[in-house]
């Protein structure tokens, strides 16, 4: 192949290409959406190391495929995660927020760096109507948990997945179950966590015992609470700007990893959404 135009542009092309030849002769498929991310980080950051953005996830710890980082955003996450105890990690819906950081806590747990993983998630649209579903407990918020499953049998294979969780090491559980507990040496995810009150946040927060870390995972604009109910997670974000030991990841339409069209899709919408806000503040 030969490059033509400006050096600069010629550099960063070839940096981009022989990123993505080295993807495919790793294995790797490489999507047309690969594409562009890798020209968007070349693009903002020339500088870019590709090896250390697209560093497996899970590399060593015996897993089914490469989980890597997509975008600078997603590699500054992964970081986040390793390196803070307390994350909270905002953006719209196919930013990979909760994917990834459930291949953290697996790698986590892997090394053995914590004894086991708690994956949790509010299941809101069930709230008092739950009594009155047919079921046990389980059954009836297991829609709800449905996700983080899904997630946790594409890291490893579904039968040592259902042999941890029968065992403990893994345990996917509303965030109801959370309370009067202490979480001890564990690896702790909310997901969905935009869904929370403000006292679920804090029972949350206050349940991590000794070596334990957490993340929490939410899109402030996808929010499921009774009108006039105010967000835990957009709380918290405001509590505890600056406290020390905890990150914060926000994601951006830009970092929309699935269908191209989700991109779009969330654009559509914050452009929607700015409208109506426009149209209120004028009294339209």
């Amino acid at each position: 192949m030969r490059l033509v135009g400006d050096p600069d542009a010629v550099a960063a092309a070839r940096k981009v290409l022989e990123q993505l030849y080295g993807n495919i002769e790793g294995g790797d498929p490489v999507k047309a959406r690969d594409v562009r991310q890798a020209v968007r980080m070349v693009s903002e950051h020339p500088d870019v190391d590709f090896d250390k953005v697209y560093e497996d996830v899970l590399a060593g710890v015996g897993s089914r495929r490469r989980i890597t980082a997509k975008n600078l955003s997603q590699r500054q996450y992964i970081d986040l995660m390793r390196g803070r105890d307390v994350v909270m990690s905002v953006g719209p819906a196919g930013t990979g927020k909760t994917y990834l950081a459930m291949a953290v806590a697996i790698a986590s747990l892997n090394r053995h760096e914590v004894s086991r993983v708690v994956l949790t998630r509010p299941a809101v649209e069930a709230g008092e109507r739950l009594g009155f579903l047919p079921g046990s407990m389980a059954e009836k918020v297991n829609p709800y948990l449905r996700p983080l499953y899904d997630a946790l049998n594409d890291m490893m294979p579904m039968e040592q997945a259902g042999r941890l969780i029968e065992r403990g090491v893994i345990e996917v559980a509303p965030l109801a179950f959370m309370r009067g507990r202490t979480l001890n040496d564990s690896f702790v995810i909310l997901d969905e966590a935009q869904n929370t009150t403000s006292e679920q946040m804090k029972m949350f927060l206050t349940r991590l015992g000794q070596d334990s870390r957490a993340v929490i995972t939410g899109d402030v604009t996808q929010i499921d609470l009774p009108k006039g109910t105010r967000s835990g997670l957009v709380e918290a974000l405001e509590v505890l700007r600056g406290v020390e030991g905890i990150g914060v990841q926000r994601f951006s339409d830009k970092d929309v990893v699935r269908h191209p069209l989700v991109q779009q899709i969330v654009v559509a919408y914050e452009r929607w959404g700015r409208r109506g806000s426009s149209s209120d503040s004028n009294g339209e």
